[in-house]
């Protein structure tokens, strides 16, 4: 599983948690969906720093993967060969 669907189910389970915990509170609805939002939302800051790192992790990663594969194909797509001696490859024409 990705670090970013662990990550959302931490936030999903946190908000769920934090309602939970409203629920015997006799306030509007409205309001103790915010508050569990607004306490969930604090918690994960601190609960879930490991799993928001990793995630930032493999999205730099493959955010680099990206940007190779961008400039490799820009390079193929204007004709530049891979090799850097500027000799022929060896191909017959």
């Amino acid at each position: 599983m990705s670090s970013a669907m662990k990550y959302t189910l931490g936030r999903i389970g946190l908000f769920v948690a934090a309602f939970v915990a409203l629920l015997p509170v006799n306030i509007n609805i409205f309001l103790k969906l915010m508050l569990a939002l607004l306490f969930s939302a604090t918690l994960s800051f601190f609960f879930l720093r490991g799993l928001r790192d990793e995630m930032a992790y493999e999205m730099a990663q493959a955010a680099e993967r990206r940007k190779a594969e961008k400039e490799r194909l820009r390079s193929a797509l204007a004709g530049e060969d891979e090799t850097t001696d500027g000799k022929d490859s060896g191909t017959p024409r």
